[in-house]
């Protein structure tokens, strides 16, 4: 018997394992493209802003540059207890009100008609989608000039054709004159955004609700209506951070006279026009402050609505 001999079995060669980046640095990897970006926002936004705080503290007239000194909150206390800056705040909620509130019934109104299948409901969508797109002085000088004007006017041209009166109606109605332009203007923002939570609805329960007899009005009323309340929250926040900040209409239409003088107007004319750079830049502090609050609500009810989309999917 011959015995037999086996050779030793060589191990296998271990390979060290590739060095894999932390999740942080993956992390920074993935978000070093978006830094200039961020960068140029930050430059562009942000140190305005920074630099309008720090002079809201400071006594400077342009007209007298080297009296300029530190004056605390007195910019502030002035902007809240003038009598002229409490006017123009009052009339910025009235036309905020106003406006969001009218541009939100005809907008769900436009909404519902476009909710329906008729023939050219394409070519309706765009149309009424236009005054939207309008640049915002390009609408107000088009109200002024082709609608409003007493002499060759279109409104005054109907109202002569039928036996009417002729009013000047940026004279006589000066706030509803902006008013109206601003509702035309916003009207198709606020019919998307409705449009939009009408196409979303759950046409099951839709179907039964007419299977078990109820009326159009009631599945508007009981369910239509209750879904489409965070829609018109979401518009309403919305409008009103622009109309708040609007500053085009008054200008154009009014020159922020009779009684129209918004908050925003009322900041320019303190810049340009008294030059008091303190005091205007303390009233667009507490603009910025309000317009934060406001799309703060609106951020919210942005994300109570993607959760609620996930939660349907």
């Amino acid at each position: 018997m011959t015995a037999t001999t086996t050779a030793p079995v060589a191990a296998p060669e271990t390979r060290p394992a590739p060095h894999r980046p932390s999740p942080r640095l993956r992390a920074w990897a993935t978000r070093a493209p978006l830094l200039p970006a961020l960068i140029f926002m930050i430059a562009v936004t942000q140190l305005p802003f920074v630099a309008t705080l720090v002079i809201s503290f400071f006594d400077w007239n342009a007209l007298y540059p080297d009296a300029r000194h530190f004056a605390g909150f007195e910019n502030y206390t002035e902007v809240l207890t003038d009598a002229a800056l409490r006017k123009s705040v009052w009339t910025t909620i009235l036309l905020t009100v106003a406006v969001v509130l009218a541009s939100l019934v005809l907008g769900l109104l436009l909404a519902l008609l476009l909710d329906r299948k008729f023939r050219g409901r394409g070519i309706v969508r765009t149309l009424l989608i236009a005054p939207f797109l309008v640049v915002p002085v390009a609408a107000a000088l088009l109200w002024k000039h082709v609608l409003y004007n007493p002499e060759y006017g279109l409104l005054n041209g109907l109202l002569h054709y039928v036996g009417g009166p002729q009013p000047d109606w940026i004279s006589d109605t000066p706030l509803l004159a902006v008013e109206a332009a601003l509702v035309w203007q916003w009207t198709p923002f606020m019919m998307l955004i409705l449009l939009a939570g009408l196409q979303s609805r759950d046409q099951q329960q839709m179907e039964a609700a007419r299977v078990d007899g109820a009326s159009n009005w009631q599945i508007f009323r009981y369910l239509t209506l209750p879904h489409l309340r965070r829609y018109l929250e979401l518009g309403a926040l919305l409008g009103s951070i622009y109309i708040v900040q609007n500053f085009d209409a008054v200008f154009t239409i009014t020159s922020g006279g009779l009684g129209t003088a918004n908050l925003p107007y009322t900041i320019y004319q303190t810049f340009y026009q008294a030059h008091e750079n303190g005091l205007a830049s303390a009233a667009g502090v507490l603009v910025v402050i309000g317009s934060l609050v406001i799309a703060t609500l609106a951020l919210r009810v942005v994300s109570s609505l993607f959760r609620e989309e996930a939660s349907r999917a």
